[in-house]
């Protein structure tokens, strides 16, 4: 009998689990000299997931798995990686690592998927090297490495201003159910932003964190119905005008009985604020049976952060 060599297990091990987000008001400033818009937004951290693991590598590289896996770069494009260089920079950590990257949150799909990995690699790492940073160090350093990653890392709901890093946490009651219409193709964020900017003219109005007091009020009374009547974003024509069959899995949540139906951030997930966790189910179904998604997706919301579920 020949037997099969075992490979053997890794020294040391972490995985990290990191959700997506929606944002719930997502209000758009003129494009700034630096080319960057204002924003002020409502994020939430909904349970659909990466995973991360990190080992212990003489270099720093990078593996995914997953849906749509093969659309993710696995260079130094990558997020994750960025995130990875950053820390090492910020703690004078010479060590490389492998990361493999567990693909849950669909792939420029306006739920922060690179965010996420971003996230919990700073984690991972944080923990495999024994860097000891604190949550806010963290915090800045994911702020470094892209606009969604700090909400990543501090999940549940916030209010994002700035670029979105500038965050402060916002008060929720309850639970919140989710259906999402998730395409295969992706919309760019630029594309998105750049479309904005044509449907303007350049100039909308600036931020005004007073618009979304009602929606505010919503979570804090954990109100899903009022939720779903103040869900907005200021970008939704202009993914619209990018990618016009969106307005299909629009159509079929509104026709459901979705409480409220959004875009989410730059596209093209479609998500639907259903009445309850049967009724997320029920949404979901409809995507389907309509034939208006690649995929659809329910989920529950908010939740934690990135966080760390084993370390061996």
């Amino acid at each position: 009998m020949t037997l099969t060599p075992v490979e053997p297990l890794p020294e040391h091990e972490v995985r990290v689990r990191a959700p997506g987000k929606i944002n719930l008001s997502l209000r758009v400033g003129a494009r700034e000299a630096d080319g960057y818009h204002p924003l002020t937004t409502v994020f939430q951290a909904v349970s659909v997931f990466e995973e991360v693991v990190a080992t212990p590598s003489d270099e720093r590289t990078l593996t995914v798995s997953g849906a749509q896996a093969d659309l993710v770069p696995t260079d130094s494009s990558n997020l994750a990686l960025q995130a990875v260089e950053a820390l090492a920079r910020r703690t004078g950590v010479d060590e490389g690592v492998h990361l493999h990257l567990d693909k849950g949150v669909p792939v420029a799909g306006g739920m922060a998927g690179g965010s996420a990995d971003a996230a919990a690699a700073l984690v991972a790492c944080d923990a495999l090297w024994h860097t000891g940073l604190s949550r806010p160090e963290l915090l800045e350093i994911a702020a470094e490495v892209g606009a969604d990653v700090s909400f990543i890392l501090m999940g549940h709901t916030a209010v994002g201003q700035g670029r979105g890093h500038l965050l402060t946490p916002a008060l929720t009651r309850g639970e919140f159910y989710w259906a999402f219409a998730v395409q295969d193709r992706g919309l760019s964020t630029s594309a998105c932003y750049q479309a904005f900017d044509e449907l303007h003219g350049g100039e909308p109005g600036a931020p005004d964190p007073e618009l979304d007091v009602p929606l505010m009020q919503a979570l804090r009374a954990g109100d899903a119905r009022a939720l779903g009547a103040a869900l907005h974003n200021d970008l939704q024509l202009a993914s619209l005008e990018l990618d016009p069959h969106l307005a299909e899995p629009l159509a079929v949540a509104e026709d459901s009985g979705a409480l409220g139906v959004i875009v989410s951030g730059s596209g093209p997930t479609v998500a639907a604020l259903a009445r309850s966790r049967q009724h997320a189910l029920a949404l979901a179904a409809a995507f389907t049976a309509s034939g208006v998604a690649d995929r659809v997706l329910t989920a529950s919301a908010p939740v934690a952060g990135a966080r760390v579920l084993s370390s061996d």
